[in-house]
């Protein structure tokens, strides 16, 4: 005999007497209703076909999904990746989710997530069921993610903020849960940790779409399977088919279903969904040391990457020169003795560090070993000082049509110049005093000068262009 359907089965639907305890079952889809008839034909009467509410939010959203990324800290030019993960035993987050070798998928994943992608080019965000919060409870989550988060990885809101970080991700890697199967409704590339085949009805869409989708290999390469999986993709017909048959039209079908139910006349005006709120901004900011790999390219020209793992991606840049970047906020203090750059952000006028002229210095008098210190600003600036001389602000600048790359330049780096995280111009400018064979302390004080053509970064295929000046005349007296 067939296990029971979740959801559809007489246990959920008819009372001990065997009559249904809905006057309506709202389904998205007909073949919902056939597969209901089935499994309890006694409540197929109660059934309405009212879309789903849920998946027309999401798409009602959709115009909005760069502000959404935006919200989640991620730059032009980055990829945000989801790992998703529903309640069950069998979810990636639960023993469904093991390796080969019997170790957790998901630990495993974490620090591969750290040491195969640049903070500079990747962002990773976590969506787990309000259930695993509830469970294990919300301490423990975040203990459990705690090294990811200091890494850069976003815990989202279980209820309010997963629809926003679907709607802005460019991967998902999730399981048999109800967003990662939204996910792969939207269009976006789906890769499956976790496949309980046995634990899900045979003739439903998820199981098609479980047997169908790319799974995780965990003995690959977590960035080489994220790249193959993006640059290969196409959608799925399956899971947009099936999510809903009316899509759009589940405010109106539903209140007519409600107002029906309570015997009174709609309203006059039109049915409609709350809209999805914009979330509050999460600045991807890493605390743990930077491991940052850089090569000097020409004058004034900087290649950079930056590891929050032990170590980085084998052959990411054997020729590359490393040095440690540490927020000056790290719970590993004993690095900042060992960093080569110290980075924090903040407001320009925060009277607790006085000014960025002032923290810098103060950095550095107190990090004897550290050769710069960068306050950023801002999203596309910062504060920087060379030990021993007067500090310079680095502030990017859009690419005009005579500065565009020739056509010899990689394309996709031409196509759009933005901001990335200032500290990566601290680290490039330490790059190229250092590994360009100028020595700080005594380039510093030529450094405004031969610097007037600016500092070009390059992180993975991005180019920023970057005006490197003297601070105005008050702040450089701080």
């Amino acid at each position: 005999m067939p296990a029971p359907v979740f959801g559809l089965a007489p246990a959920w639907l008819l009372s001990p007497q065997g009559t249904p305890v809905a006057d309506a079952l709202v389904l998205s889809h007909p073949e919902q209703y056939e597969r209901l008839r089935l499994a309890c034909p006694e409540a197929a009467p109660t059934a309405v076909l009212a879309g789903d509410p849920c998946y027309d939010r999401i798409l009602a959203a959709r115009p909005y999904r760069e502000r959404f990324r935006r919200a989640l800290g991620v730059r032009p030019g980055q990829r945000l990746v989801l790992l998703n993960s529903t309640w069950s035993p069998e979810s990636l987050f639960g023993d469904g989710g093991k390796a080969p070798d019997g170790g957790d998928v998901v630990a495993a994943l974490l620090d591969r997530v750290a040491d195969e992608f640049p903070v500079d080019e990747y962002r990773f965000a976590a969506v787990l069921h309000p259930n695993i919060w509830h469970g294990h409870g919300p301490g423990q989550i975040r203990a459990w993610l705690d090294r990811a988060r200091r890494g850069g990885m976003a815990l989202i809101d279980p209820l309010r903020g997963w629809r926003q970080a679907l709607l802005a991700a460019d991967a998902v890697i999730g399981d048999h849960g109800s967003v990662t199967y939204y996910a792969a409704a939207l269009g976006t590339p789906v890769l499956l940790g976790a496949v309980p085949l046995d634990a899900l009805d045979p003739d439903a869409p998820i199981s098609a779409f479980m047997r169908e989708a790319p799974r995780l290999d965990p003995d690959a390469s977590l960035a080489a399977q994220i790249e193959e999986l993006i640059g290969r993709h196409r959608p799925l017909p399956g899971p947009a088919e099936f999510t809903t048959s009316v899509p759009g039209e589940s405010a109106v079908r539903l209140r007519k279903l409600f107002y029906s139910m309570m015997g009174v006349p709609e309203p006059g005006r039109p049915a409609s969904l709350e809209p999805l709120p914009l979330p509050g901004h999460e600045a991807a900011t890493a605390t743990v040391p930077l491991r940052v790999l850089s090569r000097v390219l020409g004058p004034g020209e900087v290649a950079i990457s930056r590891w929050a793992g032990s170590r980085p991606e084998a052959g990411a840049d054997p020729d590359g020169e490393l040095h440690i970047a540490v927020h000056e906020d790290t719970r590993d203090v004993d690095q900042l003795d060992l960093a080569d750059v110290i980075f924090r952000e903040g407001a320009p006028d925060d009277p607790r560090f006085g000014s960025p002229s002032l923290w810098t210095a103060e950095v550095l008098r107190r990090h004897r070993g550290c050769s710069l210190a960068a306050y950023a600003t801002g999203p596309s600036a910062c504060v920087v000082r060379v030990r021993g001389e007067a500090p310079l602000r680095l502030v990017a600048v859009p690419v005009t049509g005579a500065e565009a790359p020739s056509a010899t330049e990689d394309v996709s780096a031409a196509e759009d110049v933005s901001a990335a995280d200032p500290a990566a111009y601290a680290s490039a400018l330490h790059a190229w005093l250092t590994t360009g064979g100028h020595d700080p302390a005594a380039a510093g004080r030529r450094l405004a000068r031969t610097m007037a053509g600016g500092l070009t970064v390059r992180t993975g295929a991005r180019l920023h262009r970057v005006r490197v000046v003297p601070l105005a005349p008050p702040e450089t007296k701080g």
